[in-house]
């Protein structure tokens, strides 16, 4: 109770000293100038009440004067809303619309406290109507949903040129693109895909659904919840349109998601490693033998590449080398093998003197990858044979014979006629190396009879 009191009293004390005192002072000196004594007057103004009355009735009016923007004691601000999302009405199952903004902003102006109660305020936002408007160009205003009367609203752009289109739809068979493929341990491969669905359709401008060459679901292996050999069930798959120079084509899709059932596997093979010498070594100088770490490797790949491959060549430096050596070589990946089990193998050589007497064999020459409508016939002295020298260690040419060498054209896109083509020299051993006494050969290839 004393605290309210208390604050009764400063109240009073308030109006005492800014409100009646001033006036009292203002009608004094009014009086004092105009020289008009009256006793009445002063009597009925020196009155505690009259003041309190007059005080009052100021009071109202200021508060009136403010209330209704008579005196103005705040100036104008703005306050920018941005990137105000747009909604759009129109009948989206008929039509397509394009040049539409997804984003606008909405400056307000308007005095401080206005601002505040309208950013408070409930609007309806930033909407564009298209009901009503037919197939072809418009220009459309973008309109702000007023939440308070008393401020001013602009948006930035106000207006939108847009075209309108009649939606058509098409059937398209659906194909499906492997990405994040490397997501994947790299003894995995994906064995098959299947998808829920072989055909989806496709909806938009006309124009659009004419750009359309393919329509594609991305299976993303980084979806996967086990990154393992087995089938499992992608949902929700994305899918995309594109057109002939494979940039992305803007339509809608029915459905939109589909699901696929991805197999994973890790097909592998083991294959052996073959000794391939690269370079020339010292003259006069042979390699006798070699060894490897291992002989064979573990190759992961697709079921076609590993059906294909039966060994995996070592390429060895042996330029210049002149005594017995050990070192790391490299495994290279053949095409489409995707890991290995091992990549580096330790290459041991034994070298000796090289044979100071080469030796010679006679081989058939023939010819590979000829049409099979045609046979050949080589052109010489030698009815189709070659002389083929071979030079190594002497322990190593001596385990040689002629069925280790195979000399042969390649006869591969040859129609009937005569050629001249380079001889090739194969031999089983890779230690020794074979020349052929001849650089080329001349066939002639005629009709099989």
């Amino acid at each position: 109770m004393k605290k309210q009191n208390n604050f009764i009293k400063r109240i009073f004390n308030f109006f005492d000293n800014h409100v009646i005192l001033p006036i009292t002072r203002l009608v004094f000196k009014v009086s004092k100038k105009l020289s008009v004594p009256n006793k009445k007057f002063e009597s009925w103004l020196s009155k505690q009440s009259t003041l309190l009355f007059i005080s009052l009735f100021l009071s109202i009016a200021i508060f009136i004067v403010v209330d209704q923007k008579i005196i103005t004691f705040s100036g104008q601000s703005a306050e920018v809303l941005k990137d105000q999302k747009v909604n759009v009405k129109y009948n989206e199952e008929q039509y397509v619309v394009e040049g539409l903004p997804s984003e606008v902003d909405v400056t307000l102006i308007g005095r401080k406290a206005e601002l505040y109660i309208a950013k408070q305020s409930k609007s309806s936002g930033v909407n564009i109507d298209l009901r009503g408007l037919t197939p072809g160009t418009h220009k459309v205003n973008i309109e702000y949903g007023k939440g308070f009367s008393d401020i001013e609203y602009n948006v930035n752009p106000s207006v939108a040129t847009v075209i309108i289109y009649e939606k058509v739809s098409d059937t398209r068979t659906l194909n499906y693109d492997i990405v994040n493929e490397n997501k994947l341990d790299s003894t995995l491969i994906v064995n098959d895909v299947k998808l829920s669905t072989n055909e989806v359709s496709i909806r938009g401008a006309e124009y659009k659904i004419n750009q359309v060459a393919s329509v594609k679901a991305l299976i993303d292996m980084d979806n996967l919840a086990k990154k393992e050999a087995g089938v499992q069930t992608l949902n929700d798959i994305t899918l995309k349109a594109y057109d002939n120079a494979g940039n992305v084509v803007d339509v809608e899709f029915v459905p939109n998601k589909i699901s696929a059932d991805v197999d994973l596997a890790s097909p592998s093979k083991t294959v052996s490693l073959n000794f391939l010498p690269k370079g020339n070594l010292a003259t006069g100088k042979a390699i006798s033998s070699y060894t490897f770490s291992q002989n064979e490797v573990t190759v992961f790949g697709d079921s076609e590449t590993l059906d294909n491959l039966d060994g995996i060549d070592v390429e060895v430096n042996v330029d210049n080398l002149s005594s017995d050596t050990s070192f790391k070589a490299e495994i290279k990946k053949p095409n489409g093998v995707k890991t290995l089990s091992v990549n580096y193998v330790t290459v041991s050589l034994k070298v000796t003197d090289a044979s100071s007497t080469p030796v010679q064999f006679k081989v058939p020459l023939t010819g590979i990858n000829l049409d099979q409508r045609f046979i050949s016939q080589p052109i010489d002295d030698d009815n189709g044979f070659i002389v083929v020298e071979v030079q190594g260690a002497a322990s190593v040419i001596s385990s040689i014979n002629q069925n280790d060498i195979t000399a042969y054209v390649d006869l591969k896109g040859l129609e009937k006629g005569r050629y001249t083509k380079p001889i090739i020299v194969k031999g089983t051993n890779p230690l020794v190396t074979y020349t052929a006494k001849r650089t080329e050969a001349t066939v002639d290839i005629i009709d099989k009879k």
